[in-house]
């Protein structure tokens, strides 16, 4: 079996969408995030923006072969927030992504089912909104040479198409490179049998 090297994302946060049930207002927003900072900016600046509101649960995952996720319920009742949201996480099969939705409560309670319902259409609702993109999973290596073999390293680098991501070329040349998982091994296996070229996993 091959193993899996992409992922799916969302490109860019999504405009709000508005679910109501039973005078309850639900608001979903769709966020890309890559860290726990992310997140916490994220949280804050929507209880700045909606801070008559009564809950703002939220899930998220990140991570591409080391994952984590949290899902919260802000006072809803267990389970019945968070989860619904991160379900939905998991059945787009998405990561690096933070799924808010900010509640008014209407004055008419929903029940346990109500909410799971409520929580989980607002979340299918904001993820139905971004753009999802397949990303591959990508691995860093550090190529160090002299500045001689600049031919011998440039010249496999454009047979393969090897994406640069950051090159200082002096007498002795760094060069930084991003390749997909899939063919990591053998590009390093490449450089690494080459003479007086020295090639190292960032």
């Amino acid at each position: 079996m091959i193993e899996k090297d992409t992922y799916n994302t969302i490109i860019k946060a999504t405009e709000p969408v508005l679910h109501k049930d039973k005078n309850s207002k639900f608001f979903g927003y769709a966020f890309p995030v890559t860290n726990e900072d992310d997140i916490k900016l994220h949280l804050e600046k929507l209880k700045k923006e909606h801070h008559s509101a009564r809950h703002w649960c939220y899930a998220y995952q990140i991570g591409t072969e080391t994952i984590s996720y949290r899902a919260n319920d802000d006072g809803e009742p267990s389970n019945s927030a968070g989860m619904p949201i991160y379900g939905q996480i998991q059945s787009f099969d998405l990561t690096n992504i933070l799924i808010v939705v900010v509640r008014y409560f209407g004055g008419v309670k929903l029940g346990v089912g109500g909410l799971i319902s409520a929580y989980r259409t607002a979340a299918k609702m904001s993820i139905d909104e971004a753009m999802i993109i397949e990303k591959t999973i990508n691995i860093d290596f550090l190529i160090t040479f002299d500045y001689k073999n600049m031919n011998t390293v440039m010249r496999v680098i454009k047979e393969k198409s090897i994406n640069i991501t950051n090159q200082k070329l002096e007498l002795d040349c760094n060069i930084t490179i991003s390749v997909r998982k899939r063919e990591a091994e053998s590009i390093y296996n490449i450089f690494n049998r080459l003479y007086e070229i020295k090639i190292k996993k960032l």
